[in-house]
């Protein structure tokens, strides 16, 4: 008669690696299943609009790759890209209904919500992309050390309707300037000011855009040229109201231009990118669109390094701006 002292009533050790195995099949389905479902969604068709920004800017690299990776994933959606002058002529752009989607500086959105209140009303977000930094550029030799020695300097500020024109105005005033009296203003776009400096017709120029942004890559390739430290500034830039609430105080990395940084990172100012739309933009092109751009972050950051900042986890935060039905979707679909 066997005895039941010293004996396992549990599952044999063969049993256990079965069971094991079984649930490991199990939870792999599932998760395929997941996946299957957070990737599967509607594949609407027609035309998109987006506009995106001047030559050999961030914007317009980005909305390049974005058409490319779009292509893929939905074949039956055809996108024309738009240049422009960069954040405030895309907000136009959306909001006219030239545009269906565009990237826009947070501070320029919250600043045309503050002039046009109920014409504004209507903007969306699909998502929160990556960060500008906000860079001034002098020569190498410049006496230059802070942006207050601006003072009587010919200083490039961006186009009439860029992002960089606002936040060089507020800059200017952080640093004791008046940008109208103080320095003799240019008003010109990424793909002339590094000429213009190269060539001695500027003495500086202010840039926002992800790192590195190409004009001054290629600019740092071809002449000894220095950023100008400015996050001292964030203080300041703050008292200036709700508005400059999307500044921070950030370090650009020491290898964003290491010909120019040579080991050391740059204290200046950040503002975060919006992926903008407009609230009568079809929820289900919203929500395949923004699935294209989170699927293809790591694709994109292969060329534009300023892409590997997009986060699931931080997308969703667009303030000032709601996120659009079709990207809650979205967002919804693929939360673990």
């Amino acid at each position: 008669m066997l005895s039941a002292r010293g004996t396992s009533f549990g599952v044999r050790p063969g049993g256990r690696r079965a069971f094991g195995a079984a649930v490991a099949v199990v939870l792999a389905l599932a998760l395929l299943g997941w996946w299957m479902a957070a990737d599967s969604g509607p594949r609407p068709g027609g035309r998109i609009v987006f506009s995106t920004g001047a030559p050999t800017g961030v914007y317009e690299r980005y909305g390049a790759l974005l058409r490319e990776r779009a292509a893929g994933q939905l074949p039956e959606v055809d996108i024309e890209l738009l240049p422009s002058q960069g954040s405030g002529e895309n907000i136009d752009r959306v909001l006219s209904g030239e545009a269906d989607f565009t990237i826009a500086q947070a501070d320029a959105v919250a600043a045309r919500l503050a002039r046009s209140g109920a014409e504004a009303a209507g903007l969306r977000a699909c998502a929160r992309l990556y960060d500008d930094y906000v860079q001034l550029v002098v020569p190498a030799d410049s006496p230059v050390r802070h942006a207050a020695d601006l003072a009587g300097l010919r200083v490039g500020v961006g186009e009439p309707e860029s992002g960089v024109r606002p936040i060089a105005r507020r800059v200017l005033a952080a640093a004791g300037l008046d940008p109208d009296e103080d320095i003799t203003a240019a008003y010109e776009g990424i793909d002339t000011l590094p000429g213009m400096l190269e060539s001695d017709r500027l003495d500086a120029f202010f840039w926002t855009g992800g790192l590195p942004t190409t004009a001054i890559q290629r600019l740092a390739g071809r002449s000894e040229i220095r950023l100008v430290e400015l996050g001292d500034l964030v203080p300041a830039l703050h008292a200036q109201g709700r508005q400059a609430r999307h500044y921070r105080a950030a370090v650009m990395p020491a290898d964003a231009y290491p010909s120019v940084q040579r080991g050391e990172g740059i204290e200046t100012i950040a503002v975060a990118n919006l992926l903008v739309t407009a609230e009568r933009v079809d929820a289900d092109v919203a929500e395949a669109l923004t699935r294209v751009l989170i699927n293809s972050r790591d694709g994109i950051a292969r060329q534009v390094h300023a892409a590997q900042r997009v986060d699931l986890r931080t997308a969703i935060y667009t303030d000032p701006v709601p996120l659009h039905l079709g990207a809650q979707r979205y967002y919804r679909a693929v939360k673990p």
